[in-house]
């Protein structure tokens, strides 16, 4: 700002308090000059523009004069900086660097301490005796960046930290349910009329062996083809020829009879009257139809034996994180009736269908459950791990601003000045953010107080265009 803005400007407040001059319709005697002991070369260069109250009230004259004590005003050189950082504004020598800066800084203007669109060229209170704030040459960069006192980062605790190159390990966190392994489920049902003789001490629950007796059955289907092959066996003329039995023995086959009966059979070479069920694998009888003495017809289901040693995590995923997830990718459960215990495993099948009412889709993995703990339809809840172990250039995420359409950091730029800069992230995982593009390894960014830093940033940029449209 011009010597001559100021001076008018000073004028004028001095025209409109220049009734004081008088009393009772006499004027007073002028104060008597102040002799200012500069350096002649300084004196022409830099002479005292106004004379400011000692104490730092706002009062202010063009010619030297006293307080009501007998004090002499303080005179103000061109081009010297006030600081309005404590609650007294203070002159500074015109060669006082401001805070975070060096060199000769010049005052602009003055700014409305609430933000309020209004500028002031002298130093100003506002109406509840607040200090408007002084707008240095320079503050009001073309690159948007934003000039901070010491002071006031201070205050604000603005903290800044480098971005680095950090392994990102997003987490995908959802529940799920336990099911049995299809493959690992078996149905005992008889291919021909049966009757039950006999069923074994076996409730739904238990825990079987594979081969353990589950049930002695009698069926006429059965028998025959026992007879036949014994016959067959036994022939004279096809005794010791092993071709000619295979035919009746495939036929016990075809009827599911166990191989343990079969190969009594061969030994004793006598036909059973009752042939004894087994269990066909080791697990849990999950289904008992079988009661003794009742007539079973082909397909009638007496019993389901599910192996659980290794079951299915079921687990439902938002839509929205279906990109991050790949087959192979480390999971871990815990399952809500064990609080502390972990079952590792991997994603082995993602499903290829969304649920319309949810919006999820089913991921299946599997888990070993060798002490039997997991059971089917309990509820867990998985974390899949889908990072990468390749290091990526990162921020804290307190550091990124984002406001959906957007996102943005404060660059730290030294010496109190920060620059808001857009970027692109990507994953987001132990308090940690991916920066894609927009920053540097290394470039320290603003970690707290980021948002008060570009809330002065777009007020110091509104408040540049109402001075610039109020110059115009």
């Amino acid at each position: 700002m011009s010597r001559a803005l100021i001076v008018g400007a000073a004028a004028a407040s001095i025209v409109a308090a220049g009734a004081g001059l008088f009393v009772a319709g006499r004027q007073r005697p002028p104060a008597p000059a102040i002799a200012m002991v500069v350096p002649a070369a300084a004196e022409d260069r830099r002479g005292p523009i106004y004379f400011q109250d000692p104490d730092g009230k706002p009062s202010y004259s063009l010619v030297p004069r006293k307080t009501p004590d007998g004090r002499d005003y303080r005179a103000v050189p061109a081009g010297a900086d006030i600081s309005f950082d404590d609650d007294t504004p203070s002159v500074m020598p015109p060669t006082t660097a401001a805070a975070g800066g060096s060199g000769d800084r010049r005052i602009k203007y003055y700014r409305n301490p609430m933000g309020l669109p209004d500028t002031s060229p002298v130093p100003k209170k506002d109406s509840m005796g607040m200090d408007y704030i002084p707008v240095y040459e320079g503050d009001d960069t073309d690159d948007g960046s934003v000039k901070l006192s010491a002071g006031k980062i201070q205050r604000t605790g603005v903290k800044s930290e480098p971005a680095a190159a950090r392994v990102i390990r997003p987490i995908i966190r959802a529940p799920g349910t336990i099911q049995l392994d299809e493959r690992r489920v078996s149905v005992i049902a008889m291919r021909a009329e049966t009757y039950l003789q006999s069923v074994a001490d076996v409730t739904t629950g238990t825990t079987v062996k594979k081969g353990q007796p589950l049930m002695q059955i009698y069926s006429p289907a059965v028998a025959s083809a026992a007879a036949e092959y014994v016959t067959t066996m036994t022939s004279r003329t096809t005794a010791g020829e092993p071709s000619y039995g295979r035919g009746s023995r495939q036929r016990l086959t075809n009827l599911d009879v166990p191989d343990a009966v079969i190969s009594e059979i061969e030994k004793t070479k006598v036909v059973p009257v009752s042939v004894e069920w087994s269990a066909p694998r080791d697990g849990i009888v999950l289904e008992r139809n079988a009661v003794q003495g009742m007539r079973a017809q082909p397909g009638d289901v007496l019993f389901r034996v599910a192996d659980t040693s290794v079951v299915w995590a079921m687990i439902d995923v938002a839509e929205r994180d279906l990109g991050s997830l790949a087959v192979g990718q480390p999971v871990s459960v815990r399952a809500r009736g064990f609080q502390g215990r972990d079952f590792s495993g991997k994603v082995s099948v993602v499903y290829p269908l969304v649920n319309r009412e949810t919006r999820t889709a089913r991921v299946r993995v599997e888990l070993a459950n060798a002490d039997l703990a997991l059971l089917p339809d309990m509820y867990v809840d998985a974390e899949i791990d889908t990072g990468s172990p390749k290091p990526v250039v990162s921020v804290p995420e307190s550091s990124v601003m984002d406001t959906g359409f957007r996102q943005a950091v404060m660059v730290d730029k030294g010496e109190g000045r920060f620059e808001p800069r857009e970027v692109k992230v990507g994953r987001r995982g132990g308090g940690f953010v991916e920066i894609r593009s927009g920053l540097e390894d290394g470039e320290p960014v603003v970690v707290s107080a980021n948002f008060l830093i570009d809330a002065e940033s777009n007020l110091k940029a509104a408040l540049k265009g109402f001075a610039e449209g109020a110059q115009q």
